[in-house]
């Protein structure tokens, strides 16, 4: 007689259902475990055998064959050991086989019966709900998936306390949520002295999810205002809070099962791999594009970041999404991320100060900046120029406006976004819009349509580029409260989108 238990293998954010069948049958002792498994998972045979050796319960001594199905998918980790275990246990008639059939496991066995907790528990409830099974996993992992109220999620320390639950000696009670965290205080963008062109720049792109390249002398304060940005943007909803949870669960990066409404900030330093940035490795495991999902993705000193790695961004900024390709696997996750990059305008970083420019002006700044392609440098709706503030200004008090004056400002507008686009399936905010959607809310008047013909023929924009711009031109009239995109907001986006003084 075969007995089954359920658990999960992930393929990106999808955790596809996985049947854990155990065959106990006549023959020369063995302990087997077929399906296509992995270092880790065929290791389970011995961590599941001491487990129960500690409970005092002795293996017979038959053949047991553990199958894991379906046999052609990969199953990577050792969340594998508690499922294995149950679906043993339920073939030695300690648990029902009928309970053990009902729930999806997952969790790594200590040799003493110890339950440990595994990456990945949210995305395991989800596709238990959907299941509409039971989710069993380990006590540190259960406010995690308890995030999700339509699954029962039975969270325990050991085996041991598996086996009491299931034979009805010691039930548990259901896992509860854990806290839903503010994230770490936003430094406020008061203490940002000057640069109030730069300031608007972070407002709009805060308001319409506008991707945003500042490029400045060293110490002019490009750093410190994308560090402002975080306490600009909304909080998370709660559709988006699930989302990014998810992508940060495979990543072992929620602390306690809390899940945070403030939007993911991600500063990768330049010397990031192209799986760090994208994702890959072993087990194609998220980037730091996805896991700034639904937030910010901020590159410091940008040129400076491998070409490949560069050029590899065009497509998930575009899409929204970022493939993973393997030879036995394509790995999908999601990665619509806002995206603010600060450069020097050169390698000495003075090209722009007559008194310090290096021999080489205006070579330097051509080869250093020419290290981001123009492709790239097309998908950037926002191109600011980030001056040097005068030592008199730093002295002066601070007079700029508060980060909660301004996010309001973008919360409303963004409100304005969701009730314009509610009933457009696959567009949230401006950025989304293409197509006929994108001319229906950006319609203009016969003296803004002259001014923006008039720009795309002189600077030679793109078909991307007069996109972007009627873009950004919406999302400026939507914080001025305009129903109409006019002559004023379409100007705005334009000074926004040429090329700066920094910039060959």
């Amino acid at each position: 007689m075969v007995s089954r238990a359920y658990t999960v293998a992930f393929q990106g954010v999808e955790a596809r259902m996985v049947e854990v069948q155990c065959a106990v049958s006549p023959g020369l002792p063995a302990f087997s475990i077929v399906g296509l498994p992995d270092k880790a998972v065929s290791e389970a045979r011995d961590r599941v055998r001491a487990a129960l050796s500690a409970m005092a319960i002795a293996l017979p001594s038959k053949r047991i064959t553990i199958n894991l199905s379906p046999a052609d998918l990969p199953k990577e980790g050792s969340h594998f050991d508690l499922p294995i275990a149950v679906a043993l246990l339920a073939a030695l008639d300690i648990i029902p086989q009928d309970v053990a059939q009902s729930v999806v496991a997952l969790g790594e066995l200590s040799l003493d019966g110890t339950l440990v907790p595994v990456i990945g528990a949210l995305p395991a409830a989800m596709a238990a709900a959907a299941a509409n099974r039971s989710l069993l996993c380990p006590a540190a992992s259960g406010a995690e998936a308890a995030w999700v109220g339509s699954a029962q999620v039975i969270a325990a320390a050991s085996l041991h306390e598996v086996v009491r639950h299931y034979t009805g000696q010691v039930p548990l009670s259901p896992a509860e949520p854990g806290e839903v965290s503010d994230g770490p205080a936003c430094r406020d963008l008061s203490e940002v002295k000057g640069q109030e062109r730069a300031k608007r720049a972070l407002e709009i792109a805060a308001a319409g999810r506008h991707h945003l390249m500042f490029v400045g002398t060293p110490g002019s304060g490009k750093s410190m205002l994308a560090a402002r940005l975080p306490g600009l943007l909304p909080p998370l909803t709660a559709t988006e809070a699930l989302e990014t949870s998810m992508i940060h669960s495979l990543s072992g990066l929620l602390d306690d099962g809390g899940i945070s409404r403030t939007r993911p900030f991600r500063e990768p330093h330049h010397t990031a791999s192209m799986a760090a940035i994208i994702g890959g490795g072993r087990s194609a495991k998220p980037g730091e594009v996805s896991l700034a999902h639904n937030g910010v993705l901020f590159m410091d000193e940008f040129p400076e970041f491998p070409r490949t790695v560069l050029e590899t961004l065009r497509q998930p900024i575009e899409t929204g999404e970022v493939m993973i390709a393997r030879a036995n696997a394509h790995v999908k996750y999601p990665c619509k991320f806002m995206l603010i990059a600060a450069a020097n305008p050169c390698k000495c970083g003075y090209l722009t100060d007559p008194a310090r420019a290096c021999a080489r002006v205006p070579h330097c700044g051509e080869d250093y900046l020419g290290r981001i392609s123009g492709p790239l440098m097309d998908r950037f709706d926002l191109r600011v120029d980030v001056p040097p503030v005068a030592y008199t200004d730093l002295d002066l008090p601070a007079t700029g406006e508060r980060s909660a004056t301004v996010a309001a400002r973008v919360a409303a507008a963004r409100a304005v976004q969701h009730d314009r686009y509610v009933d457009v399936p696959g567009i949230a905010l401006n950025v989304d819009a293409a197509g006929e959607a994108l001319e229906q809310v950006t319609a203009l008047d016969a003296d803004a349509r002259a001014l923006l013909s008039r720009v795309a023929e002189r600077f030679a924009l793109s078909a991307r580029g007069y996109h972007r711009v009627l873009r950004v031109a919406r999302t400026i009239a939507d914080l001025d409260g305009s129903d109409a995109v006019g002559r004023a907001h379409l100007a705005e986006a334009v000074s926004f989108r040429l090329a700066s003084p920094a910039e060959p």
